[in-house]
């Protein structure tokens, strides 16, 4: 078992995971905020240390794949991490700094993030139609397929993931979490 196996399996199950999260997390702000007020508590305050724990991971991925596993990014993926990257530097300061007024700039560059890693997922997958970054002359194909486990998770749709639980988790700050210092 090399370790390209196991980092895709275990990015593959918390990916899954993950998701599984961000679907009763919706559905919690939807239809049972009321009913339980600490969960909303409990993630207004730890919201931005789940999204600094989501971007760094994010990163930390992008970054195995690209210099330890050897797969050359793609035009979209360059755009990807150009929104994820700063995030990792961004909601640590603001976690050290104790200030919860970075919310709205995350966000801002959480969603752009998101519909780029959307589209380029849509493209992978054969969903929506572009031209490939290939014929450009700078990149690898955008629809080029560098990971695929359990029949539907690609390096893009672990972005949009990640892009989607940081979107969430700083809901749940803007919503219920002190939006002033301390």
């Amino acid at each position: 078992m090399t370790l390209l196996f196991f980092v895709n399996k275990f990015l593959a199950i918390s990916i899954v995971l993950v998701q599984v999260g961000i679907v009763l997390a919706v559905a919690y702000l939807l239809f049972f905020k009321k009913k339980y007020p600490t969960t909303s508590t409990f993630f207004g305050r730890h919201g931005l240390l789940i999204a600094f724990l989501a971007s760094l991971i994010a990163m930390s991925g992008s970054l195995f794949y690209s210099n330890v596993a050897g797969f050359t990014p793609c035009e979209l993926c360059w755009f990807q991490r150009i929104f994820m990257y700063p995030q990792v530097i961004i909601l640590f300061m603001a976690l050290w700094k104790k200030d919860k007024k970075i919310v709205d700039y995350s966000l801002a560059l959480s969603v752009i993030g998101a519909l780029i890693a959307g589209y380029h997922y849509l493209l992978q997958i054969g969903v929506a139609s572009g031209l490939p970054c290939s014929a450009i002359g700078y990149s690898v194909s955008c629809v080029k397929l560098f990971v695929m486990e359990f029949g539907y998770i690609t390096l893009p749709l672990m972005s949009f993931t990640a892009f989607l639980l940081i979107i969430v988790s700083l809901v749940f700050v803007k919503i219920y979490g002190n939006t002033s210092k301390g």
